[in-house]
């Protein structure tokens, strides 16, 4: 659920970023649990940035997953390891392709957007072919960029099954390094976003695509549980959001 004057103060915010640097494209990162609506806010902050008469555009990190084979190929390597078994940690991510997308933006050029198609292969996604990529406009002046482990650095001492995913951390500040600030959504509990993330999977249900049961689905953000304990504090961030259970942004802090 929206909160009107939140939604005004972030888009008030993200004007005031881009007016930090007026001679280039900026990069407001955006991060938050899986399910806690990252994607709708930077929709909408498109939209309301738009009607302040600035271009912008949303990115993910999500389009940046490995390929189907890929991915396999990974799990594979590391066998028995819940957190690689399937897309979602560190190290599940093309870092170079989205380190090239991210550049090739911030150039002002004209640039293929990856897409990455999470009802391919009954729910666990492909990268889309090349072929259906949309391109950015050039020139962009604002890029939304959102991902839940968006701005997670490595600490000392991790579980088993996390020691890979801490390990590849490093390398995704290339993309961390190229944001101008970051936005952190805050959940109220670790019950809440294994909840939301059940029913994202059942909304694309609902809308006719393929998508994880609720079983699945449960299964599946379970397993990320120890990331939040693991990194979640080490997100640096300008703004914080507190989110209650519905979702609702009940504070801004920054």
């Amino acid at each position: 659920m929206r909160n009107a004057e939140v939604d005004r103060q972030l888009t008030d915010f993200s004007v005031e970023v881009r007016r930090r640097h007026p001679t280039r494209p900026v990069i407001v990162g955006i991060n938050g649990p899986q399910g806690s609506g990252k994607s709708t806010l930077a929709a909408l902050l498109v939209q309301a940035l738009h009607a302040r008469g600035l271009t912008a555009l949303a990115l993910s990190v999500d389009d940046f997953y490995l390929t189907h084979a890929e991915q396999r190929a990974l799990a594979a390597a590391h066998p028995g390891n819940r957190a690689l078994e399937f897309r979602g940690y560190p190290g599940t991510h093309d870092v170079a392709l989205g380190t090239a997308t991210l550049t090739s933006l911030l150039a002002g050029k004209a640039t293929p957007l990856p897409r990455y198609d999470k009802s391919a292969h009954a729910g666990r996604g492909d990268r889309a072919p090349a072929s259906t990529w949309s391109a950015s406009p050039a020139g962009l002046e604002v890029i939304l960029f959102e991902g839940w482990m968006l701005g997670f650095r490595p600490v000392p001492s991790v579980p088993a099954d996390l020691e890979v995913p801490n390990q590849r951390l490093p390398a995704y500040d290339a993309w961390t390094s190229r944001l101008d600030t970051c936005i952190a959504m805050k959940a109220g509990s670790l019950d809440d976003i294994v909840r939301w993330r059940v029913d994202s999977e059942r909304a694309r249900r609902d809308r006719g695509e393929t998508a994880l049961s609720d079983a699945e689905a449960r299964d599946y953000i379970e397993r990320f549980l120890p990331a939040y304990r693991a990194w979640a504090n080490t997100v640096e961030a300008e703004v914080t959001l507190q989110l209650d259970a519905e979702r609702t942004f009940v504070s801004l802090t920054r």
